[in-house]
């Protein structure tokens, strides 16, 4: 039976006049995966830091086992901004103790790109104050996760990795052995990851079994018995449900709730979108040429990022442009969209951008756009427009699609210097699409969403008619919103991956693994052959009797200090330790040398 691990009781925390959580009563255990979910403000990082210890209830208690390992991954981290990398998440750790340990391996390489931390200044030894903070994010999370505990508190932990990370960082967690509760709003991780979830809602924490999938099942089946008469948010939850039970393309794992009622309450919902029908509307708004490319290449300061791109965005064409941070992205859509704001006047360094002359370009950039503090939210709607007109014979007012972005009646007259960032992020959105585009750029549009306003946003999508550029590290996103992917590589390419983005992480693998056999194979070799299995075998038999001697020599050592302090005052006796001591630490040079050129060779 598993052990319990953490109890919440009765739990009950209020702030200024608003009980964000309100009697609630849950539990861990041992090999559970719990994933958080809820809207922005309702109490999920108020929830995981009252389970961590980190935070008081104002009512309630509660209780950890005795002796429990916990680690937490908050939104700020604690790191000693003096301190280097490697003190901070290698400690004191010997060379040949970090680089012959699996999982420490495992972890700088999932989270950094390699051993030696590409991408920092000094490695391993670079200061961590001048660092980014996504940067300083990786170091709190790598520390953390080379750790062993009984439970794992994350608080957002995809955030600043990118599709090769959070890919990799999920497969990580599937094989620990310690339970986890962890936020977050990225659903694909969720669907690989956990196997229970907890929904955060108005005071209340509704639990689920199963992963992501399982939960919109569960929640719009729940929702249909309670007659719920929030109709709109049941058709949406209704409608996701329809999406993944249609099949999405990274899922790896048939979801596990049933199928027949599944089918039973989707069989009235359409597909997401007619591609045919928003691709003839798209063209009548847009005609046949929104973004030609011909022979482009695209600079940032002395690096060249894309070489002789020939491309081509048609009306009505659903972009995704995946890559690794750095080859390029933001600059091809920066490139496009100085060209539409010129009217072609702006050209990247080589080749040209042709664009359509009835193209109505808004580009959603990661910089959330200042807007004057004072004005409320409706009012900075309004002054883009007052009606919108989303296609389909579909229009909505400045007010419906503030509440479609979760802005209610109240929340429309709170000054906009008063929000968040998620809620900035939104409007920011929301200002975009009411000054009716017909061609979207966005760049991270999921930053600070929750899951609720991600799937109203995909909903007005689907219906949206016009071309679209999506970068983003949010899976399930893209392939909710996108009909075909496009990757950087960082070869200066860019390819069309008709397979999506279980593609580009093949041909990433690939990719690092050819730079290390050719890496490999610069590498000096001894002027025999290569080396054989039996070679390779003895190696590691070497190793291994290498740690044990240097097992010793580090018990030894610590007795040697202990009888030192205990004959202090006996100078002759002193004198001798301090000898054996040097010794040992001649030996233990010796044997690290000899650990390091063996490793090498096995």
């Amino acid at each position: 039976m598993a052990v319990n691990l953490v109890n919440v009781e009765n739990v009950s925390k209020v702030y200024g006049t608003r009980a964000l959580l309100d009697g609630v009563s849950l539990g861990v255990s041992e090999g559970d995966r719990i994933g958080v979910v809820g809207r922005n403000g309702d109490g999920k990082t108020t929830l995981i830091r009252m389970l961590a210890k980190l935070e008081e209830a104002d009512t309630g208690r509660v209780t950890h086992s005795g002796g429990l390992r916990l680690g937490v991954l908050t939104q700020h981290d604690s790191l000693d901004p003096a301190a280097t990398v490697r003190h901070e998440v290698i400690g004191d750790m010997a060379d040949h103790e970090w680089a012959g340990n699996a999982k420490v391996r495992d972890v700088l390489t999932g989270l950094f790109g390699g051993l030696d931390l590409p991408g920092f200044p000094a490695g391993l030894d670079t200061v961590i104050g001048p660092l980014s903070g996504g940067e300083r994010r990786r170091i709190a999370l790598a520390k953390l996760l080379i750790e062993e505990q009984d439970l794992l508190v994350l608080d957002e932990p995809t955030n600043h990795l990118d599709v090769e990370g959070i890919a990799w960082l999920a497969g990580h967690l599937r094989e620990r052995r310690s339970a986890l509760v962890c936020v977050t709003h990225d659903r694909w991780f969720l669907d690989q990851v956990c196997t229970r979830m907890w929904d955060v809602q108005r005071g209340v924490v509704h639990e689920y079994e199963g992963g992501y999938s399982d939960y919109v099942f569960a929640r719009a089946e729940r929702e249909r018995i309670a007659a719920t008469e929030e109709v709109k948010r049941q058709n949406l939850i209704r409608k996701e449900l329809a999406w993944l039970r249609r099949g999405a393309p990274a899922r790896t794992s048939k979801p596990r709730f049933r199928v027949e009622a599944a089918n039973e309450l989707i069989q009235d919902v359409p597909p997401p979108r007619d591609s045919s029908e928003l691709m003839r509307f798209a063209s009548s708004r847009l005609g046949k040429t929104v973004f030609d490319l011909t022979d482009v290449s695209v600079q940032a300061g002395p690096k060249m990022l894309l070489k002789h791109v020939t491309w081509q965005l048609g009306p009505g064409d659903r972009i995704a442009l995946v890559g690794v941070n750095g080859a390029g992205k933001t600059s091809l859509l920066r490139a496009m969209a100085d060209a539409a704001r010129t009217d072609g006047e702006a050209q990247p360094v080589a080749g040209r951008v042709a664009v359509g002359k009835t193209v109505r370009l808004a580009y959603l950039s990661q910089e959330v756009a200042e807007l004057d503090p004072t004005w409320r939210v409706l009012e900075a709607v309004q002054q883009v427009r007052e009606r919108v007109d989303l296609g389909k014979g579909r229009e909505m007012t400045a007010g419906q699609l503030c509440e479609t972005f979760g802005f209610t009646k109240e929340k429309q007259w709170t000054p906009v210097g008063d929000l968040s960032g998620g809620e900035r992020r939104r409007l920011q959105l929301l200002r975009l699409l009411m000054d009716e585009p017909n061609v979207l750029f966005l760049d991270e549009p999921t930053n600070d969403l929750d899951i609720e306003t991600l799937t109203q946003l995909e909903d007005l999508l689907d219906g949206w008619p016009g071309s679209m550029i999506v970068i983003s590290h949010d899976r399930f996103f893209v392939e909710r919103t996108t009909d075909r992917v496009y990757a950087l590589l960082g070869d200066a390419t860019l390819r069309m991956l008709p397979r999506g983005i279980d593609e580009y992480l093949e041909r990433r693998r690939r990719m690092e693994e050819a730079v290390a056999a050719s890496a490999a194979a610069a590498a000096p070799k001894p002027a025999t052959a290569e080396r054989s299995a039996a070679d390779q075998r003895a190696a590691k038999k070497e190793l291994q009797r290498i740690e044990r001697q240097l097992d010793r020599v580090s018990e030894k050592e610590t007795t040697l200090h202990a009888q030192i302090a205990e004959h202090a005052t006996d100078f002759a006796k002193v004198a001798g330790l301090d000898a054996q001591l040097r010794d040992l630490a001649a030996e233990r040079e010796e044997l690290e040398l000899r650990w390091l050129e063996l490793a090498e060779d096995a």
